[in-house]
């Protein structure tokens, strides 16, 4: 998020802020618009990352498994086909988070698109 912050223009917010817009509207309408990609990437990059957390879980464990605990200790025993319908569940579920991110990015792209034709005004 930093290299998405940095690129920022904080004119933005000032011109919104100049034609009236309340800090929500700002907010919604100038801010969120521009961070979204950024945001998504990281809410991807991270869900992906999650998996891959045996270490950090492995120190803070309680009293029940977390999945990459329940996923070691099935590789070091005996495979069963229990890991295996985890691993394509597992593959699934990262599937349809990234397909819906995707699609949400497609929408408000096609938003913004509407949003800018739209209000080319009546101008003479």
């Amino acid at each position: 998020m930093f290299a998405v912050l940095n690129r920022f223009d904080k004119r933005w917010e000032e011109a919104a802020r100049d034609l009236g817009a309340s800090p929500f509207q700002v907010f919604r309408h100038v801010v969120l618009p521009i961070i979204a990609p950024g945001v998504v990437g990281i809410a991807l990059f991270g869900f992906t990352l999650s998996y891959d957390e045996f270490a950090r879980t492995l120190l803070t464990a309680g009293s029940s498994n977390t999945l990459p605990l329940e996923i070691f200790g099935m590789t070091t025993n005996i495979t069963t086909p229990v890991l295996y319908a985890l691993g394509t569940l597992t593959t699934y579920l990262s599937a349809v988070v990234i397909v819906s991110a995707l699609l949400g990015v497609h929408v408000l792209r096609k938003r913004r698109a509407g949003a800018v034709v739209g209000s080319g005004g009546g101008q003479r």
